[in-house]
């Protein structure tokens, strides 16, 4: 290779890698996306294309959907309480299950030798044309029904938390893989101008997963998810500091930018064109994050329907409980809908904990209460708005709960919460190229295996890609001496469930 071939390759690949990280690389992104090129001295000009790692790209074919919402349920919420009815397990309730079901079964904390069926104490009715199944603990979102598609049929790999999500945002079982979000960025490049492409959203304690559930990995940081605060400045570090007016800051900018673009007429590094363009888009978010936040524009019809003054429950010392978090969580499903108007790709809504080892009955209400009301108003709203359609929105956990109770330690009485259960469970879609009021799948008499149309987790995965317009087998990124993709495992689409 040419040396100055040599030169510019490297600069390239090291601006990809580096200067392209982060805010800054959200911030040219968006700036480069609105501008169409960056335009600097010497008569010089950034093409798009070249330099800009989240510009808007086409797909590989024509895409259902622009923006997705991924509202993720951390610990496992209870599909046999919530989606799936056994009454087979209720006539079981208090029994032992034959040796088949759990012999080289490997669980979190169950003692097999002396666990017992679990019945449900719900009550459930169908609800739809479909004749969906709904459990009690969700009323609002009974009058969805007909919007969703309930995957009764998931299954995955893993049987402990971190594991499992890794799986179910990354693929694989492996630190340091791109999460879906970041695939889709990666793919598709992101609409929103003075927004991070890929937000972040959470409500109550963190997730067990933490930032692992929304990084870039291997890919550059420019694709990672941008956590997001529901209250005060909503990126840390974004405001000026005390006596900098915005004027003054202003014309700093333009001095720094002027320097910058002598530097690149000399040099024709674009790692100084995406510096230019980090410190715009920084000026640019100090005006539009906070405008995303301030939702006095909103209606009162809408703000009650979403429920975003709701209080806490008095009984509220729950896993998943934290103070305001009702309020929280609502504002974090309104705030959802605001970014997708606004451009952003894809919103992660996450709330801990769902992981009910005990207490199962008072905790899964608690932390329905919480989400049933604002995610139902979420449909509604942006079905009424016409976004919904291009508007993909799952709901989901890592994986299930078992039909035995949890008995820890060996204890021989019916326990009052559910073990982790990787064999059969349950997530819904809505919206973004979705068939509503789908029924996938069949699980057992008692909701241990899956006996129809199995969906793994890298199927979820390769149906998601395609809803947006990609190929799963040609989405790859060289890394290593080779090119990896997010269903390296494995994965077909699931075309039943495609409108």
């Amino acid at each position: 290779m040419h040396p100055h071939e040599e030169f510019r390759t490297q600069s390239r690949r090291h601006f990809l890698t580096s200067a392209a990280s982060g805010l800054g690389g959200v911030a040219m992104a968006s700036l480069l996306a609105q501008d169409g090129a960056l335009k600097i001295a010497a008569g010089k000009e950034i093409d798009l294309a070249s330099v800009n790692p989240l510009a808007a790209k086409k797909s590989h074919f024509e895409p259902k959907a622009k923006s997705i919402i991924f509202i993720f349920n951390e610990g496992a919420p209870s599909q046999l309480d919530l989606f799936d009815p056994k009454p087979k397990l209720n006539e079981l309730h208090g029994q032992p299950l034959p040796e088949s079901f759990t012999k080289n079964v490997r669980f979190a904390f169950i003692k097999k030798e002396t666990a017992l069926a679990m019945g449900s104490k719900r009550v459930f009715k169908k609800y739809g044309q479909s004749g969906m199944d709904i459990s009690d603990y969700l009323p609002h979102l009974t009058s969805r029904a007909d919007d969703i598609c309930l995957i009764r049929s998931m299954h995955t790999d893993a049987f402990n938390h971190h594991p499992g999500q890794l799986m179910l945002f990354s693929g694989v079982m492996r630190f340091g893989r791109p999460t879906l979000g970041s695939w889709l960025l990666y793919g598709l490049g992101s609409e929103a101008h003075d927004l991070p492409g890929y937000v972040v959203l959470t409500a109550g304690r963190g997730a067990s997963g933490g930032a692992s559930n929304w990084t870039s990995g291997f890919l550059p940081s420019t694709y990672e998810g941008v956590l997001f605060r529901s209250q005060g400045d909503p990126v840390l570090n974004l405001e000026n500091p005390a006596g900098l007016p915005r004027d003054l800051q202003r014309k700093s900018l333009d001095v720094i930018g002027e320097l910058n673009q002598k530097r690149f007429g000399h040099l024709g590094d674009p790692e100084i064109a995406s510096r230019i363009a980090s410190y715009e888009l920084a000026f640019r978010m100090q005006a539009s994050a906070p405008e995303l936040l301030n939702i006095t524009s909103e209606t009162q019809a809408t703000l009650d329907a979403y429920g975003v003054e709701r209080p806490d429950p008095k009984d509220g010392n729950y896993r998943g409980a934290a103070k305001g978090v009702y309020a929280r969580y609502a504002l974090n499903c309104l705030l959802a809908r605001r970014l997708v108007e606004r451009g952003v790709r894809c919103v992660s809504i996450i709330h801990a904990s769902w992981d009910h080892h005990s207490n199962l009955d008072p905790e899964l209400k608690y932390n329905c209460g919480m989400a049933d009301q604002p995610v139902s108003a979420l449909l509604a709203d942006l079905k009424q708005r016409g976004l919904l359609e291009s508007t993909l929105v799952i709901w989901a956990g890592e994986f299930g709960r078992t039909p035995l109770g949890e008995n820890r330690n060996g204890a021989r009485e019916i326990g009052t919460g559910r073990d982790h259960h990787p064999f059969a469970f349950t997530l819904w879609m809505a919206g973004g190229g979705v068939k509503p009021g789908c029924l996938l799948g069949q699980t057992d008499d008692i909701g241990w295996n899956v006996v129809e149309d199995p969906v793994h987790m890298n199927d979820f995965h390769a149906t998601i890609l395609h809803l947006f317009g990609l190929d799963h087998l040609k989405l790859t990124y060289p890394f290593s001496g080779l090119n990896i993709r997010l269903t390296d495992l494995g994965g077909k689409v699931v075309r039943k469930i495609l409108a």
